[in-house]
């Protein structure tokens, strides 16, 4: 791969990838304290997490700017390829490789006209019709979305209010779905494999990871399940 052509080079990662982590700036511990980022993200490297997302919508740009641009510079370190969340003009600022928006963000096409057509960019889906629309091109034909996000597959804390999508619209991706699909949403060791027969090639977790004793190894468990299921053709 070309290094002058970066959006292809990130776009062949994305097509390989299978695990998919997204992290707040700071995680807390079940039992008290905070893991620290650097910490969490070097061990998820090792697990054989792909992605990671930093997503906290509590911080303004200003005071995540350091955040980011620390994780990006790990992320690199770690052959991670690395994504913000719903803050385009963030993402472009740290040169990450993606940023990911929901469906009550920015619209897609505003998006990609900040960030330009070298950097991913993912989506949140949740109903048949959102994946349908989950377009790759713009009708000129410049790249328009990269991946989506389906679920919440079960219900999460993270997504409150939100109802579980069930392994229903995983189906409906894997039949339908035009680009990469991840299914997130209360997924972990214990019912990822029941995601996987709906159809499920890739998955992105939070808390199993993140808030587990032994994230590397939490990585390691999800990570063997997904590659037993090859990636489709």
């Amino acid at each position: 791969m070309l290094a002058s052509d970066p959006g292809a080079e990130r776009r062949a990662r994305l097509a390989d990838a299978r695990l998919y982590l997204v992290c707040p700036a700071v995680e807390p511990l079940t039992g008290g304290g905070h893991r620290d980022l650097h910490s969490l993200l070097r061990a998820a490297a090792a697990g054989g997490v792909d992605i990671v997302q930093l997503r906290d919508k509590d911080i303004s740009d200003e005071a995540l700017l350091p955040v980011v641009r620390s994780a990006r510079r790990l992320c690199r370190e770690l052959s991670l390829l690395f994504v913000v969340n719903d803050r385009p003009q963030l993402a472009r600022e740290v040169d990450a490789d993606a940023v990911h928006i929901g469906q009550d963000d920015m619209a897609v096409q505003d998006v990609r006209r900040i960030v330009g057509p070298e950097m991913l960019v993912g989506l949140s889906t949740h109903a048949p019709g959102e994946i349908d629309a989950a377009a790759p091109l713009a009708p000129g034909g410049s790249p328009l979305i990269d991946y989506i996000g389906v679920g919440p597959i079960h219900e999460t804390p993270t997504k409150p209010g939100r109802p579980a999508v069930g392994q229903a619209l995983v189906r409906y991706a894997a039949a339908h779905a035009r680009v990469p699909f991840f299914a997130i949403g209360g997924l972990s060791t214990r019912n990822l494999p029941e995601t996987i027969r709906a159809g499920a090639r890739r998955a992105c977790v939070l808390r199993a990871i993140s808030r587990a004793g032994d994230p590397a190894g939490a990585a390691r468990e999800l990570r063997d399940l997904l590659d037993a299921a090859p990636l489709e053709a």
